[in-house]
């Protein structure tokens, strides 16, 4: 059976830009979805119903889906399965109903336009997400497209470089790419004055770090100075230990269990974009703490709630990783992190009190696992010469889950 939802990319060239099979199935179409601005480009001899998209939009999905077995087409800007409706719509319908006919994505347009492999970009999107995203890909000689949120976005990104030390960046702003009213703005981000632009845009951002950028490392073990903290924070040389045996990968959810400055969930969520973190923290101020590392340091999407464990941990959902980072002895813990983890997932636990270790052991002789214990010291200043002093040594539980 012929799929019977098309979805059609269109960029600013409007039905012009179409080939024969998009044409094709628009003169098939009964219904025609898409926004008010896609189906003012319809010529009138396409006699298909026009539908524009509802609001809220959550109510498209039931629209669209409630048509199943009729010939309906959607108008996308550009590549519908980037950032676009046909991604949305691959999570309810299989590829046998569903039929994508793509144009050129913005970003595609943009690299030709600045001349840039496409792989050796990194794409982002602030377009309903927060600003803050970019804060991680700041990286000396890098180079950005960013879909924007509205006409403010290149300015925003250019506050946002030139308070994080990348003020010399070169940014170019695309409007209405693709049609006739293409538009180019250049500048640099420390200079930059061009105040509203075009609400339908992209930017191209070649970063370039000045003499104050602090650019940080995706890997695990940034300096202590990165966060704020309170002086709850495991320390980087444990972290860095920590986060290698909590393993992250893509897509994969982690629960920082009495997250302190939100350290290990910050840095689980910078080693892939997909990665996901629950930080679960009581205290309000450490609660603060965490909302300003997680904006600084690139990962705003990371989920923080209010509450001590085991309790707080109620109704989350399933990890596949799992961190106690103090606690460990609060009674009931470590028996619900361990039934609420995934099947293969991992849960690492650290003791510093000679009371949290024992209850380490004694777990690791009932579930198995790996004990570690880790003693770290740095060169000090003593009188006119240095010594090695030592921080407490902590201890680490890292187990696997069966299958």
């Amino acid at each position: 059976m012929p799929a019977w939802l098309t979805v059609i990319g269109i960029g600013e060239d409007g039905i012009e830009g179409l080939g024969a099979p998009a044409r094709a199935a628009l003169g098939q179409a009964r219904i025609v979805f898409g926004g008010a601005r896609h189906l003012a480009l319809m010529p009138a001899a396409i006699g298909a119903e026009r539908r524009a998209w509802p609001s809220p939009f959550s109510e498209a999905f039931e629209q669209v889906l409630s048509q199943r077995g009729q010939p309906v087409c959607i108008l996308a800007s550009g590549d519908p399965m980037f950032y676009g409706m046909g991604a949305s719509l691959s999570r309810h319908l299989g590829p046998d109903e569903m039929r994508v006919i793509p144009a050129p994505s913005s970003v595609s347009l943009a690299a030709a336009r600045m001349g840039w492999a496409l792989q050796e970009v990194e794409i982002l999107t602030i377009h309903g997400r927060p600003l803050e995203l970019i804060n991680r890909a700041l990286f000396d000689r890098a180079r950005l497209l960013i879909l924007s949120e509205d006409g403010f976005s290149a300015a925003n990104v250019a506050r946002l470089l030139s308070a994080r030390g990348f003020g010399p960046s070169r940014i170019a702003v695309f409007e209405h790419l693709g049609g006739s009213r293409e538009n180019r703005i250049d500048g640099s981000a420390e200079s930059w004055r061009a105040g509203e632009t075009a609400a339908l845009n992209l930017l191209a951002i070649e970063l370039i770090a000045g003499p104050d950028a602090r650019p940080l490392s995706t890997l695990a073990g940034l300096p202590d100075e990165a966060f704020r903290n309170d002086g709850q924070l495991t320390k980087r040389d444990v972290r860095a230990v920590t986060l290698a045996r909590l393993a992250p990968l893509p897509r994969e959810l982690l629960w920082d269990v009495g997250a302190g400055c939100g350290s290990i969930g910050i840095e689980w969520m910078r080693a892939h974009p997909t990665c996901r973190a629950i930080a679960i923290e009581e205290n309000d101020g450490r609660r603060q703490l965490i909302r300003a590392n997680a904006d600084t340091l690139g990962v705003p999407g990371l989920d923080l709630v209010a509450g001590a464990a085991p309790q707080a941990l109620a109704g989350l959902a399933q990890p596949d990783a799992i961190f106690i980072g103090g606690g460990v002895t609060e009674p009931g813990l470590l028996e619900t992190c361990w039934a609420a983890l995934k099947p293969g997932g991992r849960l690492v636990a650290n003791a510093v009190t000679v009371q949290s270790e024992v209850l380490l052991i004694a777990w690791q002789e009932k579930i198995g696992g790996e004990l570690t214990r880790i003693s770290v010291s740095q060169a000090r200043p003593l009188g006119g010469f240095d010594a090695w002093r030592a921080a407490l040594p902590v201890t680490i539980l890292a187990v696997r889950k069966p299958n």
